[in-house]
């Protein structure tokens, strides 16, 4: 690199006035350093200027701030590392390539970690200010923190090996030791893990939210009430709260009655006496739903004749209400008012009875 520096030097200085006394001064490696290093400077001021004067209100015209926080956290490394890099050069011309050239390539090699990792952690925030809109939960309160003490350490670890490559320090026991004592630690936080990455699955696939009402593979049902790094909140209709953990959830059937919508059907068991008119049972439920208030017209409400019971008629009313909260205490209501409405009309609610038939 040094090389080629000089000969396009002194290419061009040929082709100048008083080129050739110039080229007399160049000769002095020690002159060439200065200038090398004056160089850098001056393009190191260059892409500072660049950064603040185009980059900079470029950015401030786009929607995203992705680009502002990117251009505002990498310049300086970026002018830092410029003038290590020329100082690198200066000092290779001086034939100097012992401890302090390691030095100068340490400090690059960190202030490129460093650039990386500023790029990595805005990107992680952009990101998880995007994700934590989408959400009404704390998990990213607490996983996006996570994220970002994980990549420090990860470019720590990485400057640190970069550190000891340029000393000539053989690494590979060290990469040894990393990766035992990673399995150590991946086989104690195993079930740890495989609740955090749960959770983060459930989230990003939108499995439910808070306020959901869901039913899980256990058959319990009940509210989310919260969603934690480790596990999930469900609070029932008795006020207990369950704690399941996320990668229990995450790998197991789950019923969600609020998506797509809030909006749910609810079912009433409907049984009359033999000999009933259908068409009237049918009629007069119908009606009796279409009385009641918050339910919906549409879909309207429906009564099926479902079967010839052992011992009566069994019908099977259906109505919509549009918030799933209020779907019990509808159906309980439905209820009462669908048994007041039979005797009313004169309608026969059978009892279980049986028929026995005694031979001599």
């Amino acid at each position: 690199m040094v090389k080629k520096m000089k000969e396009m030097m002194f290419n061009l200085l040929n082709k100048i006035p008083f080129g050739e006394t110039i080229g007399v001064y160049l000769q002095n490696q020690y002159v060439v350093s200065v200038l090398i290093l004056l160089l850098f400077a001056i393009l190191a001021k260059l892409v500072l200027f660049i950064f603040n004067r185009y980059l900079m209100k470029f950015a401030a015209k786009t929607e995203t701030e992705f680009d502002d926080l990117i251009f505002a956290k990498t310049e300086r490394p970026a002018f830092y590392l410029i003038l290590a890099y020329g100082l690198k050069l200066s000092l290779l011309n001086l034939d100097i390539n012992g401890n302090v050239s390691n030095i100068i390539a340490t400090i690059m090699a960190i202030t490129f970690v460093v650039i990386l990792d500023r790029i990595v952690e805005i990107s992680v925030e952009v990101w998880g200010k995007t994700f934590a809109k989408k959400t009404k939960t704390k998990i990213d309160s607490i996983l996006i923190p996570m994220v970002h003490r994980t990549i420090k350490v990860v470019f720590v670890i990485i400057a640190f090996m970069w550190t000891l490559d340029i000393w000539k320090v053989d690494i590979t026991p060290y990469l040894a030791g990393v990766g035992i004592t990673g399995m150590v630690l991946g086989l104690a936080l195993q079930d740890s893990l495989k609740n955090v990455f749960g959770g983060v699955s459930l989230i990003v696939d939108k499995t439910f939210r808070i306020g959901d009402k869901i039913k899980i593979e256990s058959g319990q049902i009940g509210e989310v009430y919260n969603i934690g790094l480790r596990s999930t909140k469900i609070r029932t209709y008795d006020n207990e709260i369950i704690l399941v953990p996320n990668g229990n959830l995450a790998n197991s059937q789950i019923q969600n009655y609020t998506q797509p919508t809030a909006k749910t059907r609810v079912g009433v068991d409907v049984c009359t006496e033999y000999g009933s008119d259908v068409k009237n049972v049918q009629k007069v439920v119908i009606k009796t739903i279409k009385s009641m208030k918050d339910v919906s017209k549409d879909p309207s409400p429906a009564v099926h004749f479902l079967e010839m019971g052992d011992f009566a008629l069994k019908f099977k009313a259906y109505f919509w209400v549009d918030n799933w909260s209020d779907a019990y205490t509808k159906k309980l209501e439905a209820t009462e008012k669908i048994y007041d409405a039979l005797n009313k009309s004169k309608i026969g609610i059978p009892f279980p009875t049986q028929t026995i038939h005694l031979e001599k």
